[in-house]
């Protein structure tokens, strides 16, 4: 697929991050675009910037509230894109919806666990399911899975479990590549590939917290996590209250969107490059490139504290 003018794109997640990026370089590439999130207000603004330059005549945006963990609402979703951009058919998939959370099988509740692996892993499950049909109806189309770093290596740092994240993104890297064979013997048109974004400045901290406790506070198990992980780092947390655990928290979401050394709009170019170039593997950012390399090198060395220390030096990450 060389060019997306007059395509049609599905985009969970498009409320913010990575996936409004993705709508707005789609739309400005005369793409329509379907894109689903649970908040009505982030679509809008979405929205609202992709409109912010004149759409060219005929141009469709729509926006479908729905969970993507949750079959039902992606049917609705389905049937909602059927109608309001007249189409049996649609060209791309991005599978991009996802949160954080549920890191540890000890210290989390199994909710919070399956929530973000019903959301990282069967959102991507549940997106192919429901959209293979006009995926397949289509004279070409793509499927786009949004893995990560954490597809490949399941940790983000000596101090932070990182279990249900991890095992969904490894699910979703091993589905995209079984889907490559599959595609091929079925239906030969439809290509796919897995994304494996770094450290991308996205509110994806700051979301998940949203989702996983209804508002940008940590709850109490995690405030007495945050604390444990602040003292494993040699901090002092004795005299900290938990106004000023809340406020590190608050302050790690922002440093993980505004010093990032990806924006969402240069990972959105990334993935669209790659797939104009029919790219089955797209890592997203130095630090993933270097990631790679590094795991793929010294597998057995992967979770060693010194990894990790290699890690943080050659790229910078301030996450973990």
């Amino acid at each position: 697929m060389k060019d997306f003018a007059g395509k049609i794109a599905v985009i969970t997640g498009g409320g913010t991050g990575m996936g409004r990026e993705l709508a707005r370089q789609l739309v400005a590439e005369g793409c329509n675009v379907a894109m689903c999130d649970v908040s009505a207000e982030a679509m809008a603004e979405t929205k609202r910037l992709c409109e912010v330059e004149k759409l060219p005549q005929g141009l469709r945006i729509t926006t479908h509230v729905a969970d993507v963990s949750i079959e039902d609402h992606y049917k609705r979703f389905r049937d909602e894109l059927i109608e309001q951009q007249a189409t049996d058919k649609i060209h791309l998939l991005f599978n991009n919806a996802g949160i954080g959370g549920g890191g540890s099988l000890f210290t989390n509740t199994r909710e919070q666990w399956e929530r973000t692996f019903n959301i990282c892993w069967g959102g991507v499950y549940l997106g192919v399911r429901t959209f293979l049909p006009l995926l397949v109806k289509a004279d070409e189309a793509h499927i786009v899975n949004t893995s990560s770093v954490n597809g490949f290596w399941a940790s983000v740092g000596l101090g932070v479990s990182h279990t249900a994240y991890s095992a969904a993104k490894f699910a979703v890297k091993g589905f995209t590549e079984a889907m490559i064979n599959d595609l091929r013997l079925n239906a030969p048109h439809v290509k796919c590939s897995v994304v494996m974004p770094g450290h991308i400045g996205t509110s994806i901290v700051s979301n998940s917290r949203k989702v996983q406790n209804g508002a940008d506070q940590l709850n109490p198990d995690e405030l007495k996590q945050a604390r444990q992980r602040l003292q494993g780092q040699g901090i002092d947390v004795a005299k900290m209250s938990d106004a000023d655990i809340q406020q590190l928290a608050l302050d790690r979401a922002r440093i993980f969107h505004d010093e990032a050394p990806t924006t969402a709009a240069a990972a959105a170019k990334i993935i669209l490059d790659g797939v104009k170039a029919d790219r089955w593997r797209i890592l997203v950012g130095d630090d993933a490139h270097l990631l790679d390399e590094h795991v793929r090198k010294a597998p057995e060395r992967a979770y060693t504290p010194e990894f990790y220390q290699d890690i943080v030096a050659a790229t910078g990450w301030k996450v973990g």
